[in-house]
């Protein structure tokens, strides 16, 4: 694991000063490998590749970046593990290399040598972020894993060609202005984060999940995809599970041992994250199955019992007889974070669970360099409470024969707070905490009568038509794979759960883990997103997903073989903070100074009195705009850190 970075001067450019240039990028992703770092400059090409290192596998000098394949013709710099580089190796005994060390990168560069790199690249298990540069030809090749794991940015910009893990080093490296993309900001303002294939700023992208891009010239640029979501789909729909349901549920079982047993191999201590939830109890059971001794498993726990699970990973870890530490943070522990989030998170980003990512990976770092999480779980199996909602909405709106666009109205007809008064009056009822308010945001869903749109009104924040008004960019995002749904005709769930592999589990979930974790250099691993997994999950029956309103059946019946099913079986609570509270109590005034900030209305162009709407609206207690307002603030945030 670690951090890369490179320049591509244009041919006209003076090379003076390259390898400078790009040593700044590398110091900008320190955190990202402080184990150690260098830059190799081709003078001849004007290309110059840096490296920081976070040594997890052969802590000798063999596994020092940049690397040179034995025939001399590559050099690479890489982010990431395979976990299949052994078997690799063994493939290549007939190649007679003198193996320099054990190091999946010197693997990865001898595969390249021997097979070329789109052979070699579908072979590899793991999560990876590779830039290699073919000295023969003259041409670098930017390469990043199937699913999105680890992340790798690039830009063009002044006749030259950039790359970095994070746009930090980009940045340190003058290799993009910081001028804005407004496709990209409206992609904030609308979900939260900035998609792949775009970034907030105006010369850079992310490069896209399962991609390879070849750049042969400052001017030619190709980007091709060699593994897709679609692709994983329509392979499980041809090769869909002919077996009964226990031995499908027997073939996952095994299927993520593998899975885990692979990614438990490091030079380094190694533990897991564990919340007590199904997805984290999984790994670690099947952790604890194939160890020697116990597992090291780490959980963060809140003083507010609504968002604390640290009591049932307590639980889970006492049963699993793992070596467990537990530290519970107080909200000024927390609110301490927030200043910087906008510099771990160089671009706007929303989601508030960064908080608690950031301090569990600063707990488990003082005591391991990797952790294996349960991250991904949910888009495979069918986790997210929102896939029930949306099927159960779409059930409603389709049964309601004199149109759902009236009901929509009138339940909007009634203020959030009479709503309150009128459930508060019904027998039984102990608890009517905002059921006005969430009537009020379940309303406009129901009047939808598409299951894609409303899809996308669910996971959106703001319309950035309406929010900026003719500032908005007229070249509209849409969430990937929405093409291919209709065309395929998935169900409802299934196409929620494709779409959200596509970007959200990418651009929010992995972001998010990638740069808490980085921040503090601690490596995280996350078999559930081994590609392996997500072919295997996309063969399996819907009903092993979500049967009835039980979501990730399958994964339930195997945690049930090693954790008691009284310990699993309580309602999803999240990885969450008290959002809404802290931004009506200790962050109010931080808020205010942000919503403040002219550049967010000069600049971007945002609507005030709709914020102004938001804010007052939620500080009664009338409404709960906690994310839209948070979404805003963090957009302020970043701002004052990276562009002023």
């Amino acid at each position: 694991m670690c951090g890369i970075a490179g320049l591509w001067l244009s041919e006209q450019a003076d090379a003076t000063g390259l390898g400078d240039r790009v040593s700044r990028m590398n110091d900008a992703l320190y955190h990202r490998g402080p184990d150690g770092g260098d830059v190799w400059v081709d003078d001849e090409g004007g290309l110059a590749l840096g490296q920081r290192r976070l040594a997890i596998i052969d802590l000798s000098d063999a596994g020092k970046q940049p690397m040179h394949s034995a025939n001399g013709r590559y050099v690479m710099v890489y982010n990431g593990e395979i976990y299949n580089a052994p078997e690799l190796r063994e493939k290549l005994a007939s190649a007679n290399i003198t193996w320099r060390g054990h190091s999946d990168t010197e693997v990865i560069l001898e595969c390249i040598a021997h097979w070329g790199l789109r052979d070699t690249i579908k072979r590899l298990i793991g999560m990876f972020a590779i830039a290699l540069w073919d000295r023969q030809k003259k041409k670098l090749f930017l390469v990043r894993d199937r699913l999105g794991i680890k992340p790798l940015y690039w830009s063009r910009y002044d006749g030259h060609i950039g790359f970095a893990s994070e746009v930090k080093g980009l940045l340190a490296g003058d290799a993009i202005s910081r001028e804005v993309n407004q496709t990209g900001l409206d992609a904030y303002l609308r979900f939260g984060y900035v998609p792949s294939g775009l970034s907030i700023y105006a010369h850079a992208k992310m490069l896209k999940p399962g991609h390879i891009l070849e750049i042969s010239s400052h001017d030619q640029a190709t980007e091709t995809g060699y593994w897709s979501v679609e692709d994983a789909v329509l392979n499980g729909q041809t090769h869909a599970w002919s077996g009964d349901d226990q031995s499908a549920i027997d073939a996952l079982e095994d299927l993520l041992r593998d899975a885990v047993q692979r990614r438990m191999v490091a030079d380094v201590p190694l533990g897991a994250f564990l919340s007590g939830g199904i997805d984290s109890s999984t790994v670690v059971a099947l952790m604890q199955s194939v160890s020697d001794r116990p597992v090291k498993t780490f959980s963060v726990g809140f003083e507010d019992e609504a968002f604390n699970e640290a009591a049932f990973a307590g639980e889970v870890a006492r049963h699993l007889k793992t070596d467990h530490t537990e530290l519970y943070v107080t909200p000024k522990d927390a609110l301490d974070l927030v200043p910087k989030l906008s510099e771990t998170y160089d671009e706007p980003f929303f989601d508030s669970s960064a908080i608690p990512t950031y301090l569990i990976s600063a707990l488990t770092r003082k005591h391991v360099t990797v952790a294996l999480s349960g991250d991904g779980g949910d888009e495979t199996f069918g986790g997210y409470n929102r896939y029930l909602w949306a099927k159960q909405l779409s059930a409603a709106a389709g049964s309601i024969p004199f149109g759902s666009g009236l009901v929509s109205r009138g339940l909007t007809m009634l203020s959030p707070e009479y709503w309150d008064k009128l459930v508060g009056l019904m027998p039984g009822k102990k608890s009517t905490s905002a059921i006005g308010d969430k009537i009020h945001k379940a309303a406009p869903l129901l009047a939808i009568r598409d299951d894609i749109d409303r899809y996308h009104a669910l996971i959106s924040l703001f319309d950035p038509d309406k929010l900026r008004g003719k500032h908005a960019s007229t070249k509209k995002f849409r969430v990937p794979g929405e093409k291919f749904c209709r065309n395929r005709h998935l169900d409802y769930v299934s196409s929620m759960q494709a779409m959200d592999t596509m970007m959200y589990m990418v651009d929010d979930v992995l972001t998010k883990v990638d740069r808490a974790s980085m921040a503090n250099s601690l490596e995280v691993r996350v078999p559930f997103i081994d590609h392996r997994v997500i072919e295997f999950g996309w063969r399996l029956p819907a009903r092993l997903k979500m049967n009835g309103s039980v979501g990730k059946y399958a994964l339930r019946q195997i945690l049930y073989k090693y954790v008691p099913r009284e310990m699993i079986d309580r309602p999803k609570t999240g990885f969450g903070v008290p959002l809404a509270q802290w931004l009506r109590g200790p962050l109010n005034e931080w808020m205010g100074d942000h919503l403040a900030n002219e550049a967010l209305y000069a600049d971007f162009g945002l609507d005030r009195r709709q914020i102004e709407k938001l804010r007052k609206e939620h500080m009664s207690g009338k409404r709960n705009w906690g994310h839209q307002l948070w979404t805003i603030a963090m957009l302020s945030d970043w701002q004052q850190r990276w562009l002023t």
